[in-house]
């Protein structure tokens, strides 16, 4: 069967206990359910969302079904909509769960059933396993009901009046055009232009109705992407992360003299940026995204705020956190973790273009809201002549280059992955790429933060070594860090940076 992965259960649309088809979909329900009412969370609300893949609609209805029969009232979000806006409802309506079938930004063969709890975050050991021992113990038959009958649809109209559904959609643009308030602070916004791209998935609409209510409405989108299409015809995978993915979005940024670009993920839970550099448009990776709305929001929240990343990404955020006197956390990949990792959390980023800008109303990666602050800190740097890219040399000038990378090794399977991980804590290397390294055994540490994965630390390099918890790939995340004497030596030291990356790419290629 299907097990939980990063938060629910992904597997290929076709027949049978490890594919997403009608039986699985009701099965997981059920369990769900059951879960759920032995914890005296029975007779709850329930949100279930759902994004434009293929099949999405029909197990959006099921998951509905099972619960209203279940004993759940149960509000079904009114059209495909962003994964963030489950998480939200969730929280917003005091639900006890949400269920978003989605598969994010796999490929168009997959679907998924992503399963969010204690106040809108994903689900985390050890309730994954639970919830795997009550699916299999469901037996047929499985009652299915209409979820708008009997005092289900009475409950959830007394939450969130009498047109739930477009209320939950409606409270979220909502706070979603107050981030720039909230969090960007006063200050004079110029207009700017936005290209954005949806990669044919259903954040196109509600990115655009966001940023227009957040004041950005000189927003031109990629047509060929903006509807929802769950083909993905433009692109390999959908993925903005993946080479040329948003080599239609750069194109159209150059075309209309945009200010920055946005590319949203299918299910736009993940928000890409794109800027004008010395040699053209490019994409920027997760960290610098991630640091740059990272100070953002520091710079306005209260002293001792908490900003958190992954043992994945770079070492930058740790450090501007303590020179703007800001707490600092470290967690597993993931949002799962992210969401939890502390008090006073104000802002969370994973490098894989995950980030979490109002935490207190969505406890998840969320592209929309991301683009919102993007798109704000862009308009106040170019109120007074500055660019993202401007801050990027700044942070390299202040903190030294942090220059990063991540090499990806296609395997015949899981296994493979695995195993040269397990030959490399065998035999752990004592200098990586002529560079000394200490190493450090993520199974070997105590509590949340154990893992498979293997990390080396030498004098200004970080190795992270992991395989792939859901595809045959053997991941290495890289990142260099190298002293700057001042402006005028930006351009060398990033020079000094790239030389020593491409060493460290060329060891992990070589595993």
């Amino acid at each position: 069967m299907l097990r939980f992965g990063t938060a629910g259960l992904r597997g290929p649309l076709q027949d049978g206990p490890d594919g997403m088809n009608v039986d699985t979909v009701a099965r997981a329900t059920a369990g769900l359910a059951d879960w759920l009412r032995g914890r005296c969370l029975g007779g709850g609300i329930v949100i279930v969302g759902r994004d434009a893949r293929h099949g999405s609609a029909e197990f959006a209805q099921v998951t509905a079904e099972v619960f209203a029969a279940a004993g759940f009232s149960v509000l079904i979000l009114p059209r495909p909509l962003p994964t963030p806006l489950v998480a939200f409802a969730v929280r917003e309506s005091g639900a006890v769960a949400g269920v978003q079938i989605t598969a994010s930004h796999n490929p168009a063969t997959d679907n998924g059933y992503k399963v969010f709890l204690d106040g809108g975050a994903q689900l985390i050991p050890p309730a994954d396993a639970e919830i795997e021992a009550a699916i299999d113990a469901v037996r047929e038959p499985i009652p299915r009901a209409d979820p708008a009958s009997g005092s289900t649809d009475t409950r959830v109209r007394a939450a969130l009046g009498d047109d739930p559904g477009e209320e939950i959609v409606r409270r979220y643009l909502a706070r979603a055009a107050q981030v720039p308030a909230a969090i960007g602070g006063p200050g004079e916004r110029a207009d700017i232009r936005i290209a954005l791209t949806a990669l044919h998935g259903v954040g196109g609409a509600t990115a655009v109705t966001a940023l227009g209510a957040a004041g950005f409405t000189d927003v031109r989108v990629v047509p060929e992407q903006f509807e929802p299409d769950p083909d993905f015809p433009t692109v390999a995978f959908p993925n903005p992360e993946e080479p040329g993915a948003a080599d239609l979005l750069l194109a159209l940024a150059e075309r209309v003299d945009a200010d920055v670009a946005i590319a949203l993920d299918p299910d736009a839970d993940r928000c890409a940026v794109g800027i004008r550099g010395p040699r053209g448009w490019r994409m920027l990776r997760g960290d610098e995204t991630g640091v740059l709305l990272g100070d953002d929001v520091l710079r306005t929240a209260p002293p001792g705020s908490l900003v958190a990343t992954t043992i994945v990404s770079s070492r930058l955020l740790s450090e501007l956190a303590e020179a703007r006197g800001g707490r600092y956390a470290e967690t597993l990949t993931g949002f799962k973790w992210l969401a939890r990792a502390g008090d006073g959390l104000v802002y969370a980023y994973e490098e894989a273009i995950g980030h979490c800008v109002d935490p207190a109303a969505v406890r998840d990666k969320d592209g929309i809201t991301a683009a919102v602050l993007t798109a704000d800190l862009v308009a106040r740097l170019a109120a007074v002549g500055r660019t993202l890219t401007d801050e990027l040399d700044d942070y390299a000038v202040e903190f030294g280059v942090h220059a990063g990378d991540q090499v990806s090794l296609r395997l015949l399977d899981i296994s493979a992955a695995v195993a040269v991980v397990d030959r490399l804590r065998a035999a752990p290397p004592d200098e990586i790429a002529g560079e000394p390294v200490k190493y450090t055994d993520q199974l070997r540490v105590r509590g949340r933060m154990r893992t498979d994965a293997l990390i080396f630390d030498g004098s200004g390099i970080r190795v992270v070594i992991r395989p792939s918890g859901t595809e045959p790939k053997l991941k290495c995340y890289l990142e260099v860090v190298e002293p700057v004497s001042g402006r005028a030596g930006l351009g060398t030291a990033r020079d000094r940076a790239d030389e020593r990356l491409s060493r460290l790419r060329e060891f992990c290629e070589s595993l």
